[in-house]
């Protein structure tokens, strides 16, 4: 691999304004959004009390464990040594932080009254995993960000294995408290399971390496930036085996649950009777997000192709919001189980599968997370050396072999 040379994009076509504007006017959109709730109140959302957690919580959770994963290329090239995954470390970094701001953001701008975010810095109950993960995400910001100083300061080049490892172990623990958000949940018959941790933790694999992968092919075809094929079909390889990995974990989840028959009306509920939640489970994450992808990942016909690979990413991605959507507001709505045998029924709509359909708001402020986390990687490559100059395959693949020359394929 010859050496790597990184510079910052011009950033000064009418294409970068156009589109760091839409980015700019979505954010501005999803901020009138949340103000719109918060003078209101959440009466003016599809959110009741029995749907605490609605659609722009399944954008942040989404965001933020797709931050996680993000950052998975960087920590193969540093933790693990693979060389070739060495010149995306830098934007690995960089869009892992801002997918992470983007998330946080989108739960900042929900709690109705965003000032109650100085509470929760600044009294911490330890017992609660939401103070956790407050420790965890402020700590992740400050890792990367002196991860991504080790990388792009060349005399503290030496130190990039090291705070490498070190963040890698921090984003596992991260994604183990966002899963085990729902984990410890005994309450919801959703939840309540210790394999919740691990399943994040690959989900954020494949949310996160999907969403790279779509930054970095749009980024090097709208700079006009060479790209190999080596590399991007590498990536979409390794995106392959984690969604077969989620996938897995689905199964095993569901499996278990079945055995256990305290969990038998949440499984109809999610696999034939939830409705909704049921043709998203089936039709967007399984068939749409996990098999329709490995088909274009692997199939023969397919698996050269850079556009399958970009299409399959982008299924990858709507799947995985598929996803949170069926475990946050699926498992929300299948009712409590106050009296386990019993059957309960009140004014309080207690045993009663709760309503939710989400209302615009909700829709524009998640939508405004995802904008803010674009524009700042957008902002980011303009300012700074994120990216290299040229990742062709002679440039970036460690294997590459020069095409013999006429002459010599005749001899």
């Amino acid at each position: 691999m010859q050496n790597i040379r990184y510079s910052s994009i011009d950033g000064t076509s009418k294409g970068y304004y156009g589109l760091l504007g839409l980015f700019g006017l979505m954010a501005l959109v999803g901020y009138l959004a949340s103000h719109y709730m918060e003078s209101h109140g959440h009466v003016v959302t599809g959110m009741t009390n029995q749907i605490v957690w609605g659609t722009p919580h399944v954008f942040a959770v989404f965001l933020i464990v797709a931050a996680s994963g993000a950052l998975n290329v960087a920590s193969i090239a540093s933790v693990f040594g693979k060389i070739s995954y060495k010149p995306l470390a830098r934007l690995s970094g960089l869009l892992s932080l801002c997918l992470l701001l983007g998330g946080l953001l989108v739960l900042v701008l929900d709690l109705g009254r965003p000032d109650r975010l100085i509470v929760a810095m600044t009294k911490y109950n330890f017992k609660s995993i939401f103070a956790w993960n407050i420790i965890l995400y402020n700590g992740f910001f400050l890792i990367v960000g002196v991860y991504l100083w080790m990388m792009m300061e060349r005399k503290m080049n030496r130190f990039t294995k090291p705070v490498g490892f070190i963040a890698f172990v921090w984003r596992l623990i991260l994604t183990t408290g966002t899963g085990s958000i729902f984990g410890f949940l005994v309450a919801r018959q959703a939840y309540d399971a210790a394999v919740m941790a691990p399943m994040f933790i690959i989900m954020s694999f494949s949310f996160g390496l999907a969403i790279f992968l779509l930054v970095l092919m749009a980024a090097y075809k709208w700079t006009q930036r060479p790209l190999g094929d080596a590399l991007v079909f590498r990536l979409k390889n390794l995106l392959g085996v984690f969604v077969a990995a989620v996938l897995y974990f689905v199964i095993a989840f569901h499996l278990t649950n079945l055995y256990a028959t305290e969990h038998h009306g949440i499984e109809r509920f999610i696999l034939m009777d939830g409705g909704i939640y049921t043709q998203l489970f089936w039709w967007v994450q399984i068939l749409l997000g996990s098999l329709v992808p490995l088909a274009l990942f692997y199939l023969p016909a397919f698996s050269k192709s850079r556009t399958a690979a970009a299409i399959g990413a982008v299924l990858v991605t709507i799947g995985g919001l598929a996803q949170m959507y069926v475990i946050i507001i699926g498992g929300q709505a299948f009712p409590l189980e106050l009296f386990p045998g019993m059957e309960v029924s009140s004014s309080f709509y207690d045993g009663v599968v709760a309503n939710y359909v989400p209302s615009m708001p909700e829709f524009l402020l998640g939508l405004g997370g995802v904008a803010i986390a674009l524009a700042a990687v957008m902002a980011a490559i303009k300012a700074l050396d994120f990216l290299p100059d040229s990742l062709a395959d002679s440039v970036a693949d460690p294997h590459y072999k020069p095409a013999a020359s006429g002459s010599e394929a005749t001899a």
